[in-house]
């Protein structure tokens, strides 16, 4: 299969995100990130989903409920092992109004905005579901010296 014969929005990285109760998350996800439901497959009961595509900019994610009694009985959200070290990151036109939209939906914010040495201004939210996004409004264009000098006097 080439990249052209691949679906639209399915060309590079997938994230799929166990969200415990996936219902709530497909609630979430358009109201602090405008994503686009795209579609959603569920159990026989209809109790839990197996599937859910979503779109954010005309990328897509995938997510599904916690099933442990499919793997090895142990849980897959991130509540349930205590979060995660996965980050999913956005380059927004406003990190500010991204983050303050993700909080009004219920997410708790891990770091406000903030300009960074790198050239962004950067800053972290942890959805309702313990997933942990971060978001990035480029402001100006940084060369190597300075970031490695950036980097130096952090003592990194």
């Amino acid at each position: 299969m080439t990249q052209s014969s691949m679906p639209a929005g399915r060309i590079g990285l997938i994230p799929h995100l166990v969200c415990d109760p996936c219902s709530e998350a497909i609630e979430f996800y358009k109201k602090a990130f405008d994503a686009q439901e795209k579609f959603r497959l569920s159990t026989e009961s209809g109790e839990k989903f197996m599937h859910v595509e979503m779109t954010i900019c005309d990328a897509s994610f995938f997510m599904a409920d916690d099933f442990p009694e499919y793997c090895e009985g142990k849980s897959q959200s991130p509540k349930s092992l205590g979060g995660t070290p996965v980050t999913i990151h956005r380059y927004v036109p406003d990190c500010d109004a991204a983050i303050a939209q993700a909080e009004a939906a219920g997410a708790t914010v891990k770091m406000p905005a903030t300009d960074m040495f790198w050239g962004d201004r950067y800053g972290m939210v942890v959805d309702p579901f313990g997933h942990t996004w971060s978001f990035a409004t480029p402001q100006r264009q940084v060369e190597m010296d300075e970031l490695k000098q950036a980097v130096k006097s952090m003592g990194m």
